[in-house]
């Protein structure tokens, strides 16, 4: 019986070992792959340790930029959790994006009401992969917000410099209407719906948005 006891203690330290073992290397595969975070604040997204860091995540602009992987519908040890703020809703956006054909590399930034969109892409129809992209977006935000794509992979860097700036600031919404205006030059896709425009926005919308 003694015997018995000591092989069954052996293999149960065993287990515990090889768990422990498993879990560090999940966090350190879930911390690698190929996103990059502008603000790489994990415990206040996603407010791990209680208290502690406590902050409003609604008041910041999400921003994620993700490239694709070589390996197909490989998402670099990420998965998609329900989005509890703009940031996490950003990164989801980004990668579903690169899942699009001929897309590579997104940038994505989620205000309180808009999607802008930057990618890189080698595509031969430009409406058609922007459609694509903004249909992905819609898909994951709530039916009010506007989605914003471009195709020129210039304006990727303006996309990523916004979400440094701070989000209740003027200067903040008046970069966001200049970089809109930017990146509607670049193909929109087809109209929403017969009562919304490409961008998923109503006449009242962008009377709206002009005021502000």
């Amino acid at each position: 019986m003694k015997k018995w006891s000591m092989i069954i203690g052996f293999c149960l330290l065993l287990t515990a070992a090889g768990c422990s073992k498993d879990m560090a290397n999940r966090d350190v595969y879930e911390e690698s792959g190929d996103t990059i975070n502008v603000n790489n604040k994990r415990e206040e997204l996603y407010n791990e340790g209680g208290s502690r860091g406590v902050r409003n995540v609604s008041d910041d602009y999400g921003f994620v930029r993700h490239q694709k992987s070589p390996i197909q519908n490989d998402r670099g040890g990420t998965e998609h959790y329900s989005a509890i703020d703009r940031e996490q809703v950003a990164n989801i956006i980004s990668q579903l994006s690169t899942d699009v054909p001929n897309v590579n590399d997104v940038a994505t930034l989620v205000t309180d009401q808009e999607v802008l969109i930057a990618y890189s892409s080698d595509t031969k129809n430009r409406n058609q992969t922007a459609d694509q992209v903004k249909r992905t977006a819609m898909s994951v935000v709530p039916r009010f917000y506007h989605v914003y794509v471009s195709d020129d992979k210039n304006l990727m860097r303006d996309v990523e410099n916004l979400a440094n700036l701070d989000s209740t600031s003027r200067n903040a919404r008046n970069s966001v209407n200049q970089l809109i205006t930017l990146m509607k030059k670049s193909p929109q896709g087809n109209r929403m719906s017969d009562s919304e425009d490409e961008n998923g926005a109503t006449a009242n919308d962008t009377i709206n948005r002009t005021k502000r």
